[in-house]
This record gives C-alpha cells, sequence and structure tokens, in this order.
C-alpha cells in the first residue's frame, strides 16, 4: 500500500506481453485471446493494478456506464444488480442517476450524464419523447429497458408485457373468473409504438378478455399503492364488482389487499388479485402474490451486454423482447359460487 503505484508496464512484465496487449486487455479491445486477457487480469489482480480514472478520461474514456432510472420503483434494484453481473470482469463501472418519472427530470440527468463523458447510457423506462431518445442514441452508445417499438440509433431491451398481461388473465379465466378488471396508468404523451409497460400490459390484458369471449373493466390510477387502493375501492364498489383484480405491479396489488380489507374480503375466498414484478415483498408468507414475473436482472444482463456490444463499435439497433412467466402463490382461487 505504501510502495510506488503499479503500473500497466508492470502488469505486462508479470503477464509476459506487451504493453499493446495489456491495454487491450484491460480495456476490453479487440484483438486479445481469451487465455491472453485471463492471463493479464491476474497478473493485475496480484500485483493490485489499478487504472487512473484521470489518466483515463484524458484519453477520451472515462470507463463508466450512466443508469438513468427511477429508483422509487422497486424493479430499478433488480435491473442495476443485472446491469452488474452483465459487466462483471469489463472495466466498466456504474454511475447511478435518480430521474424520477418526468420526461423533463429524465433528460436533465441523461444531459448531466453526458457531460461526465460516460461510455454508454441504459435508460430505465425513459419517459422522454422519441426523438430525444434518437438523438441520445447518436450521441453516445445506448439501451433503453421497458420503452416498446424499438429505435433507428439505440437498442431496446423489453419485457413482452402484453404477454403478461395476457398469462394473467387465461389464469383467472381458468380458475373460472368471469369479472376481471384490471388498475391500468395513463399512456401519458407517448404514442404507439413507443409506449410504456403500463400501456403495453392494458393492450394485452383488453385482448386476452376479449379473446376469452369477456368485458374488459379498466380502472386508470397509477402503479402506486395508493393507486392500486384507489382502484380496487372504485371497482368493488360498482354495481358488478370484480371476482378478481389484475393490479399491473406488485405495488399497485399491494393496494388492492389493503382495499380488500377494509371492505371486509378475503382473499382469495371472495377475491383473487395478481400483481406484476415479482418483487420480493410479494413472496413474504404473509403475502404470498401471485404475480407476473418479468426477470428484471435478467432486463439488467442483457443490456449490459447490448451496451458493451455498443461500446466496441457495433451500430445496427437490436430489439430484444423477454418473454415473462407467471408465478402462482396464495393469492388467486375459483371465484366463490
Amino acid at each position: 500500500m505504501n510502495g510506488p503505484r503499479v503500473t500497466i508496464r508492470d502488469v505486462a512484465h508479470a503477464a509476459g506481453a506487451s504493453m499493446a496487449s495489456v491495454s487491450k486487455a484491460l480495456n476490453d479491445g479487440y484483438g486479445v485471446s481469451a487465455a491472453m486477457r485471463e492471463k493479464v487480469l491476474q497478473a493485475a489482480a496480484d500485483l493490485g493494478y489499478r487504472p487512473n480514472p484521470a489518466a483515463r478520461a484524458m484519453r477520451g474514456r472515462s470507463h463508466t456506464v450512466g443508469i438513468v432510472a427511477d429508483i422509487g420503483a422497486p424493479i430499478v434494484a433488480q435491473i442495476t444488480e443485472g446491469v452488474q453481473e452483465g459487466l462483471d470482469g469489463s472495466s466498466l463501472d456504474i454511475v447511478l442517476a435518480p430521474a424520477g418519472n418526468t420526461p423533463e427530470r429524465q433528460r436533465h440527468s441523461i444531459d448531466a450524464m453526458l457531460d461526465r463523458n460516460v461510455d454508454g447510457l441504459i435508460l430505465v423506462v425513459p419517459t422522454v419523447p422519441y426523438a430525444v431518445l434518437d438523438a441520445f442514441g447518436q450521441a453516445t452508445p445506448t439501451v433503453v429497458i421497458g420503452r416498446h417499438g424499438g429505435g433507428r440509433h439505440f437498442d431496446s431491451v423489453m419485457d413482452d408485457d402484453a404477454a403478461g398481461a395476457g398469462l394473467a388473465v387465461e389464469h383467472l379465466a381458468d380458475l373460472g373468473h368471469r369479472r376481471i378488471s384490471h388498475i391500468a396508468m395513463p399512456m401519458g404523451r407517448l404514442r404507439r409504438p413507443s409506449v410504456l409497460p403500463q400501456t403495453a400490459r392494458e393492450d394485452g390484458y383488453v385482448a386476452s378478455m376479449r379473446a376469452h369471449g369477456l368485458e374488459p373493466h379498466i380502472l386508470t390510477t397509477d402503479y402506486s399503492e395508493e393507486g392500486g387502493h384507489a382502484g380496487a375501492l372504485a371497482a368493488l364498489g360498482s354495481e358488478s364488482p370484480p371476482t378478481a383484480i389484475f393490479a399491473g405491479t406488485d405495488t399497485a396489488a399491494l393496494g388492492v389487499l389493503r382495499a380488500a380489507h377494509e371492505l371486509g374480503l378475503r382473499v382469495p375466498q371472495d377475491l383473487s388479485v395478481i400483481g406484476a414484478d415479482n418483487l420480493p415483498v410479494g413472496a413474504l408468507p404473509q403475502i404470498s402474490l401471485t404475480t407476473i414475473d418479468p426477470a428484471g436482472k435478467l432486463n439488467g444482463s442483457t443490456s449490459a451486454k447490448l451496451l458493451r456490444e455498443r461500446i466496441d463499435g457495433r451500430r445496427n439497433p437490436v430489439t430484444y423482447a423477454i418473454s415473462p412467466s407467471m408465478v402462482v402463490r396464495s393469492t388467486t382461487a375459483p371465484p366463490r359460487e
């Protein structure tokens, strides 16, 4: 710790490689075999080599990836963990910018990342207009998570949210439910096909309900616990209350469960409830929420892989859709006769 700083020349000597090969291996460059890369990384680890961030920045790379996300959304933690896993073994570090959910705040955070010379951007469920996303994609390697429709100058990773909603409706219909309500969020200023998960889930819910010969019933609030609570009270207070509610997210589903408790309804005997996102809180035995699993960590790790390809020079856009799965727990059952 008190000796001279280990340099790239020291690593090259220990690995028996040229400084050029060591530089490429440490910076994920082309032209280095897997065996040589492993040898260099091992030598660097043995010597305790740490790159100089200031020198890196002067050479034009910061070796950082900027993640711009609404950190109030619980699934962001899963996505960020997946991004970290996808960057393991590379020289890239993560810088996280809490951006809220308004286009103005998100754009400010993205600009701040670009000002810091990040090597790439991962934008989680961005609400900025498509043209703005496209411009950012032209400025720096960019991957967008959760925005449907793809892009010309950025890569896209998303769940098949419409299929996930279809899984929820199919599960409830197979149990015998005929009155199934859905708690949705406003579409905002976006337009199809470049929309956010809530719009795709609503579209999937409507299509699946009609495919089963059922009448859709949508409560548009938001994906918070309060939104789920308000939507459930409105639905359960109607002339033909539902026997099941697909809440759109697990957070909203918690609000539905609270509303059911306040009304003296038993879950699942009197009301079945499904969420989405498969958050850890839903797996607690006291809750045991049936949910749609969007594979948040897989979204993150896939985005990291695509971003590394972008940084290495790929320019053609890639759109990657992840198939969700159904996690059946204790909040769904056949309706009472």
